[in-house]
């Protein structure tokens, strides 16, 4: 029986894992939630991925005890290299598998999305981040910390950003937008203020504001201005990180595969893309943007044959098989 490995997609709102043999066949893909080791520790971290492991093993038919050879672990909120080495000892200590690799969830999408597995990506998802690799294997990445490190973008960011608007709209400051009437039936509720006032007390929680985000972006597709303003100013910060990280890199002139991965930016947002890429013309015309046509999980499957050196055929067989099937509905605790 050939080897087995398992690829791990963890995102701030979904974690995909999935496990395969070294021929590139697969085997299982299960679902769990995000992956928070900031606000839930690493422990709980490794663990549920631990867990989330033995499940796939499960649905593939095969006992717990059966070794895997190599896991790949991209993991959000996994951002400095202490971080990452918390995560290896931790999952090394549970036994996950033989050989482990963790990296931020951003490189999957790269790993995905480039085949030589250099250039920039960048995961717009719940939050935001981007990383790049030069082809000589140099880095560069951000602290990522949220607003105190200058973050700002996601559908997070999108959401809470056309709900401050709508308000703002309401009480004079800003202008008027559809926002108003669209953002509160999501909620079931009669107005922009009942929905904020029901997340400062908690009766909503802030991460359920991410359900609003496909609404800003269809207002904005519809021709609100303000609603358009917002995924402009998206689209600006992503142009931002993608020409930081080409400049650090020294890559502003060599041409270079941009991965788009991540909800917002996977989900046919077209308004956003337009915007992306005529900015990217303007500011960094090298740049070659791709929209990402496949789960990440498949980059970090990818990793995972790599690690035990599996053929490329092996690696094609799998991203395929990935590509062909659909992702899981339920998610595992």
């Amino acid at each position: 029986m050939p080897d087995l490995v398992v690829g791990v997609d963890g995102g701030n709102s979904k974690t995909d894992l999935v496990l395969a043999d070294t021929e590139g066949r697969l085997l299982s893909w299960v679902r769990g939630v995000g992956t928070r080791p900031h606000a839930e520790g690493m422990a709980t971290t490794t663990e549920r991925l631990a867990r989330l492991g033995r499940r796939a093993l499960a649905e593939a038919g095969l006992p717990a005890t059966v070794p895997v050879a190599a896991g790949a672990y991209f993991l959000a909120n996994v951002d400095r290299r202490a971080q990452e080495r918390l995560a290896r000892q931790q999952l090394t200590g549970l036994g996950v598998a033989g050989r482990i690799v963790v990296c931020n969830d951003t490189l999957a999408v790269l790993r995905a999305g480039a085949p030589d597995g250099w250039g920039v990506a960048v995961v717009s998802g719940a939050g935001i981040n981007a990383a790049a690799v030069h082809p000589g294997g140099r880095s560069a990445r951000f602290l990522s910390l949220g607003d105190i490190t200058g973050d700002w973008g996601g559908g997070l960011a999108v959401a809470r950003a056309g709900l401050g608007a709508a308000v703002r709209a309401g009480d004079g400051r800003g202008r008027t937008t559809r926002l108003r009437r669209d953002l509160p039936a999501h909620f079931g509720l009669g107005s922009v203020e009942a929905v904020a006032l029901a997340v400062s007390t908690g009766e909503i929680p802030v991460t359920a504001l991410h359900g609003l985000a496909p609404l800003v972006f269809a207002a904005a597709e519809h021709g609100d201005a303000v609603a358009r303003g917002i995924v402009e100013r998206l689209g600006d910060e992503i142009v931002a990180m993608v020409t930081a990280l080409l400049r650090r890199l020294r890559l502003l002139r060599t041409p270079t595969p941009v991965v788009l991965g991540g909800g917002t930016l996977q989900n046919g947002h077209l308004l956003l893309r337009d915007h992306i890429g005529s900015r990217l013309a303007a500011e960094a015309p090298f740049a070659r943007p791709r929209v990402l046509d496949v789960s990440p999980v498949a980059g970090a499957a990818a990793e995972a044959l790599v690690a035990v050196d599996a053929p490329a055929d092996a690696q094609r067989r799998l991203r395929e098989a990935i590509a062909a099937r659909e992702p899981p509905v339920s998610v595992v605790g």
